[in-house]
């Protein structure tokens, strides 16, 4: 049987879901961050079920884009770093999802 590649040349109409929210927990901190103001390392780290250093890196990379914004304070004497996702990184999460809403739609 002779085959042929299919033309796929539509591909680019859905845009690119790489980067940064590719990873699995960039693009569910960003999406925690999408439904709250703000919230805590320690909050995100029991949520995501991640270590201090992975999570760490992860919340740098989105720090370092201009996705999210870190401000440090103490609650009982205790250092706590709270992380808010900015303008940029809201409008990347939802370019993203929708990014991904048509890449699905072509199996649906």
């Amino acid at each position: 049987m002779r085959r042929n590649d299919p033309d796929i040349a539509e591909i680019g109409l859905f845009g690119t879901p790489r980067g940064l929210l590719e990873h699995r927990v960039r693009l569910a901190a960003c999406v925690l961050l999408a439904r709250h103001k703000a919230i805590s390392f320690s909050r995100l780290k029991q949520v995501l079920e991640e270590n201090d250093g992975s999570l760490g890196t992860h919340l740098r990379k989105l720090e370092d884009a201009g996705y999210l914004l870190v401000e440090k304070s103490f609650r009982d004497r205790r250092p706590v770093t709270w992380y808010q996702l900015t303008d940029a990184g809201r409008k990347a999460l939802n370019a993203h999802i929708a990014n991904l809403k048509r890449l699905i739609e072509q199996i649906e």
